[in-house]
């Protein structure tokens, strides 16, 4: 037995643990995600749960918690984080009381299951937040402009998760004029290409060899769109849109939109 690789895999494995919890932190103690798992849809949970898996394998593949060399390997991780990202989040639920053995088995499973995508998210990677270097630009490289777009989906996911369920999201929505709507989703488009080519962060993408303009709709149009499709997503699986106007859907989707635009811009720092 290779004792060293079981080592190596252990430590990935304790490191994915770290994450999943560091990231899923904020949700686990936000009472809006405890109803959530108590009165979410079971078909719009159950393609929440269904999505995130391929969506897991992909982080995998570009930032994943362990090396990987194919595939193969990049859904073993994603189902590894499942499972870990299932377990911290049982495990903190229980200690902070919102589950117990007085509740019922569908309520547990329920909040469990909702607040174990993010988990799952965090422990994938972990690799990146925690300080080791993966060489992400190699597969970045190889997987092409779809690549990068589905860096800046991740991106964008991962920091609109943090206040896509909360009532704070549908209150500035309420209280923002088309006007300040407006300004808003320009100011998104701006801060997405500003954070992304240029203001010199690390981490940040070089330009591509290309006109200006031909730069700003391929990635930073183009990512604000993903974000604003990441937006409405969020906002539909948690019930957000229920029994809202179309316009109504729209301020709270450029609401939501803005964080996740920032989320996409600084993919490549957090993914």
């Amino acid at each position: 037995m290779d004792w060293g690789a079981e080592r190596r895999y252990l430590l990935a494995t304790a490191r994915a643990l770290a994450g999943a919890t560091i990231f899923a932190f904020p949700l686990l103690m936000t009472m809006e995600m405890w109803w959530l798992g108590f009165h979410m849809d079971p078909f719009r949970l159950a393609l929440f749960l269904l999505l995130a898996l391929p969506m897991l394998a992909g982080l995998s593949f570009f930032s994943g918690f362990e090396d990987t060399f194919s595939w193969r390997d990049d859904v073993m991780d994603a189902l590894t984080a499942f499972g870990i990202g299932f377990v911290a989040s049982a495990a903190l639920l229980l200690l902070f009381g919102v589950i117990g053995p007085g509740q019922p088995w569908p309520e547990i499973i329920g909040k469990i299951a909702v607040q174990s995508v993010p988990a799952a998210i965090g422990g994938v990677v972990a690799r990146r937040q925690l300080g080791e270097d993966c060489d992400q630009e190699s597969h970045l490289r190889r997987a092409g402009y779809p690549g990068v777009l589905f860096v800046m989906a991740m991106g964008a996911l991962f920091l609109a998760f943090n206040v896509a369920p909360t009532e704070e999201m549908m209150l500035i929505s309420f209280r923002m004029s088309p006007w300040q709507i407006l300004g808003l989703a320009l100011l998104s488009v701006l801060a997405l290409h500003a954070f992304v080519y240029a203001l010199g962060f690390t981490g940040q993408a070089e330009p591509p060899d290309a006109p200006w303009w031909r730069t700003v709709l391929q990635f930073s149009v183009a990512g604000y769109g993903i974000a604003l499709l990441v937006s409405l997503y969020a906002l539909w699986t948690f019930g957000r849109t229920d029994g809202m106007a179309l316009m109504e859907i729209v301020e709270a989707t450029v609401v939501l939109g803005f964080p996740a635009a920032l989320g996409a811009a600084t993919a490549r720092l957090v993914i």
